[in-house]
């Protein structure tokens, strides 16, 4: 039994879910999500919470149950509260600028990367003289947020003798031990 698609959701004041068919669409104050339902999964919403049941006890319909519920859980909190990911640039040189919704990186390569984010994501670059840049992404939409800030860390992976690189704030990297003398 999924313990975690058991667990009701409750709704937030100022948030609106409307159930047809096999869609979902939940619209609040930062914006409007939709998720498309499948395998039998039903939504319904009573009185400010909203449950997820599932048809039978089968194997696909036990992992989409708590799937569901976890989506429509994020979908909500999304458009109430929002979501942040900060990345912090470890490195001698490494730049981050923003003009509207352009992100400018220096990354020690021969050419600056440019990368062109998508309306729903807002970008804040923070640059401290004495503290590395930082990179702040902010959407509604959890799955959104975390792909633009993976594609960014991919650019430069921090590495584990020097820790230079993208990292998340807050990331705990693996050190290695150089070469012994």
């Amino acid at each position: 039994m999924s313990r975690i698609g058991k667990n009701p959701i409750a709704l937030p004041q100022g948030v609106e879910v409307k159930v047809n068919d096999n869609v979902v669409t939940v619209k609040g104050k930062l914006g409007e999500l939709t998720q498309e339902l499948t395998s039998n999964i039903t939504v319904k919403v009573e009185d400010g919470t909203i449950t997820v049941e599932r048809p039978s006890e089968t194997k696909e319909h036990r992992a989409k149950h708590g799937l569901y519920r976890s989506l429509i859980n994020n979908m909500i909190e999304g458009v109430s509260k929002g979501y942040t990911k900060e990345l912090e640039l470890v490195g001698v040189g490494y730049r981050a600028s923003n003009q509207g919704q352009k992100l400018d990186l220096a990354l020690g390569f021969s050419h600056n990367i440019v990368l062109e984010l998508a309306p729903e994501v807002k970008i804040e670059t923070v640059s401290e003289k004495g503290k590395n840049p930082i990179i702040k992404l902010t959407s509604h939409d959890k799955q959104l947020v975390g792909q633009v800030a993976a594609k960014i860390r991919s650019f430069r992976k921090p590495e584990p003798y020097k820790g230079k690189g993208i990292k998340f704030v807050g990331e705990v990297l693996r050190r290695k031990a150089g070469k012994s003398a």
